[in-house]
């Protein structure tokens, strides 16, 4: 699979019953944990005093990163993301420490 650098930023629609949006965030932990044991989340954070999150994702392409991978998060229909693929670094110190 490869990586992708992805921002997402949710915006719940105004108006939203609370209690809708609770259900949904939930559903989007429990997602976010079988996409984490299926090698699909790598990686996530979020910047300290934001609402958005920055991840590592891996995927086959970004086709289907969007739609079978993010495309699977309740909250993608109030997502906006921003996707960049990556490539190794010849200077990555992650990629010398997994070669020894």
């Amino acid at each position: 699979m490869k990586e992708f650098l992805v921002e997402l930023i949710t915006t719940v629609p105004e108006g939203t019953d609370s209690a809708e949006v609770e259900r949904i965030r939930a559903a989007e932990g429990l997602r976010a944990k079988t996409l984490a044991a299926d090698g699909h989340l790598v990686r996530l954070w979020r910047p300290v005093g934001e609402l958005r999150s920055i991840g590592v994702w891996c995927a086959d392409d970004e086709n289907e990163l969007r739609e079978k991978v993010l495309g699977s998060l309740p909250l993608w229909p109030w997502m906006t993301a921003t996707i960049t693929a990556l490539q190794s670094h010849p200077n990555d110190p992650g990629k010398a420490s997994s070669a020894t």
